[in-house]
């Protein structure tokens, strides 16, 4: 039985627990026998907010809180706010330590970790980690590793998303590996059109191509920001849609074939393929797309037997079609927006989740989620002109004022 948190924000406690308080195990009425394993330490590898996050659940819940940090991170607040901290990637640069799987699973293991949680970015949608971590005997807190690693390849993906049922846009069926591929595709289907990484994302390895003069200095750039960023430089090709909006939907499932939606967020205020601005739920959105983007989501990820939370992306052009993009089988850094309008903690339904509960136990059905109010998450990039507006890093000493408009 979910247990209520006194003194947190309001609804925010345990997983929407107006609703899940008084629901007991007994209640669950699903046919499947229900494997329940309480956690009671968890590691998060990563850094930074999202570590303090989820740190910040696991106390809610009861549940011992494992740090790790690279040397450059010896005094960061991270390693603070959690009950046990650990070095890891010892003389290794800063980034190269948290993708460290040897290490983090060693520090997991000598110190009874149950379960992992790996946060967003670093490890997060890495299926090789996600592995390690049950061959270890340590609980991955989110997708099984098949489904990781499906969801990460974005041709997979887009071949899952196929059968499903889930319109995409007109692409390559898999990864391309030459510049003649590109040159053929644009043949038939004309520009513009947009390199993708196959293994990656956060707009990394992503280039648009509007003639076919740009076409071979658009496709090395791709290639090489791609094998910088994911260690593959592997490529697909869609055809681009000009001035889409940028929709995706959050979706949570358990052990036991549930899958239900939080509804949407529209992130179509962008920098350089990056989210800048997040409104949840989108705004003025046809209430028949909804129900198509959010239908499309859940059998998506029922297909896949998906796991724990997700988020489900598409476009949609100015004729109210939408596509299918891509998968995300982690947290994202804009889920606390799904979580002030739907009054459901994402992390604690990760932690729950992975322990064994169902949805319905949790009192998460889809009936009973409701869209309360708006919500708004905007992240301030740091750019320097004098450099053609390169990303920079720095001080901020000059006060901000922040406008948006619904």
């Amino acid at each position: 039985m979910l247990l209520k948190l006194g003194g947190m924000r309001a609804a925010l406690g345990v997983l929407a627990v107006r609703r899940a308080c008084c629901h007991s195990r007994s209640a669950h009425t699903s046919p499947q026998t229900l494997v329940y394993k309480p956690i009671k330490k968890v590691m998060v590898a990563n850094r930074g907010e999202i570590a303090i996050r989820v740190f910040r659940a696991c106390t809610e819940l009861g549940i011992r809180t494992v740090a790790v940090y690279s040397e450059q991170d010896t005094g960061q607040m991270h390693r603070q706010k959690a009950d046990e901290a650990y070095l890891i990637g010892r003389g290794l640069p800063p980034v190269a330590a948290y993708l460290h799987i040897p290490d983090i699973i060693k520090v997991a293991k000598e110190n009874d970790v149950d379960a992992i949680h790996p946060g967003y970015g670093f490890l997060s949608e890495r299926s090789d980690f996600a592995q390690a971590c049950a061959d270890a005997g340590v609980r991955f807190i989110g997708p099984a590793p098949e489904v990781v690693r499906k969801m990460g390849d974005k041709v997979e993906a887009r071949a899952i998303a196929i059968r499903a049922g889930v319109p995409v846009v007109p692409g390559t069926d898999a990864p391309i590996s030459s510049l003649q591929e590109a040159q053929e595709f644009s043949n038939n289907y004309g520009f513009p059109i947009i390199f993708k990484a196959a293994y990656g994302g956060g707009g990394r390895g992503m280039r648009v191509v509007r003639e076919y003069e740009e076409l071979e200095e658009n496709y090395q750039r791709a290639y090489s920001e791609a094998l910088a960023a994911f260690g593959n430089g592997a490529l697909f090709v869609e055809k681009f849609i000009e001035k889409p909006r940028h929709i995706e939907v959050q979706i949570l499932g358990d052990k036991y074939g549930n899958v239900i939606h939080l509804y949407e967020r529209d992130c179509s205020i962008q920098r350089r393929h990056q989210k800048v601005v997040e409104v949840a739920p989108a705004t003025q959105l046809d209430p028949h797309l909804r129900d198509r983007l959010t239908a499309d989501s859940v059998n998506l990820a029922k297909l896949v037997g998906y796991e724990n939370a997700g988020t489900v992306e598409f476009l949609v052009d100015k004729h109210g079609k939408h596509y299918f993009i891509e998968v995300n089988s982690r947290l994202q850094v804009e889920h606390t927006v799904t979580e002030e309008i739907t009054d459901v903690d994402l992390v604690h339904a990760q932690l729950r989740i992975c322990e064994g509960r169902s949805l319905p136990e949790l009192g998460l059905k889809q009936d009973k989620i409701r869209i309360n109010g708006y919500a708004i998450q905007c992240r301030v990039t740091t750019e320097d002109p004098a450099r053609g507006f390169q990303p920079d890093t720095g001080r901020l000493e000059v006060g901000l004022k922040l406008f948006v408009w619904l």
